[in-house]
């Protein structure tokens, strides 16, 4: 099990005080989300071998493992300027990978074009459908790469996607069918996902390789009322990423089930709400997931 720190909640620090701080945590590995001075969100990724070698060393001097690397490009856009730009992007992620000794990259299906760009078309050309369609034009370029080069995609459906349930994404996770291309849990966004947590960690088995730790309310609660939206209506989708205990969740029945499914892969704490006890929140949430694993994990094969 790889016991993984998202350090989004650190992300001003630079990348090898990330590195001494994720250390001094007690995580034993970094999943480097998107930051502005690496993979940065929708651009060019800002790396050169200076870099590289210096992100390398730091995490070698701590003792850390680079567990996964987050691209966030638009390669499910409907627009050709957009997708060949995402595309260019991440050929240069997944070399980056490689000279990072990154085994694994996370990405979403992707929300499609631009927000401003697609909110504003009126050409019907921005829909689920062609989005998937684009989607799967980039696996037909970028799953060969990933396979030479020894890297594992794994994708998350996310709320707002194109597609933001389990069922679909796993359908296509399986359609893509290459050994490159598993499946990531995302717990706080559990309820987009469907009605049923169990059965939706169930779809993943055989695929699952990297689960992401953090709570978060029902939305579908209490007439739809756990979280207020003004004005009523509005088209949003609202979630959060919580310490454990402060949403919903059924943690011991999440991970209880990750166990019988004989999970072990990469157990990422994405806490992104505590930016003023990070610290606390990072060592909290670290203690709550070693005890699950000992108690479901450890305890559970002696029983």
């Amino acid at each position: 099990m790889k016991h993984t720190l998202d350090p989004h909640m650190i992300r001003h620090l630079s990348l090898e005080e990330t590195c001494r701080k994720t250390a001094d945590l007690g995580y034993d590995y970094v999943e480097l989300s998107p930051r502005p001075d690496f993979l940065s969100w929708w651009t060019r990724p800002k790396v050169w071998p200076e870099r590289i070698a210096s992100f390398k060393k730091a995490l070698k001097d701590h003792g850390l493992g680079l567990a996964t690397m987050q691209p966030m490009y638009r390669w499910a856009s409907p627009y050709p300027d957009e997708w060949d730009v995402a595309i260019d992007n991440w050929k240069r992620a997944i070399q980056i990978s490689v000279e990072m000794d990154c085994p694994m990259l996370v990405s979403e299906f992707g929300r499609g074009g631009s927000p401003d760009r697609s909110l504003n078309d009126r050409s019907g050309l921005h829909r689920p459908e062609t989005c998937e369609a684009q989607f799967f034009r980039a696996m037909d370029v970028l799953v060969p790469i990933l396979e030479r080069e020894g890297i594992t995609l794994s994708l998350e459906a996310h709320p707002e996607d194109w597609l933001e349930e389990i069922a679909p994404g796993m359908d296509i996770i399986k359609t893509i069918n290459s050994k490159a291309v598993k499946a990531s849990f995302i717990a706080p966004h559990t309820f987009f996902y469907g009605p049923d947590m169990v059965a939706n960690l169930r779809a993943t088995e055989g695929h699952l390789v990297h689960v992401r730790l953090a709570d978060t309310y029902d939305h579908n609660k209490s007439s739809q009322l756990r979280y207020i939206v003004n004005p009523p209506g509005a088209k949003v989708r609202v979630h959060q990423h919580t310490d454990f205990g402060q949403g919903e969740i059924d943690w011991d029945l999440f991970f209880s089930t990750l166990a019988d499914m004989k999970f072990d892969g990469v157990l990422s704490n994405c806490v992104f709400a505590w930016e003023d006890r990070v610290e606390d929140s990072a060592r909290f949430m670290l203690a709550e997931t070693k005890r699950y694993v000992e108690k479901y994990w450890t305890q559970g094969k002696a029983a």
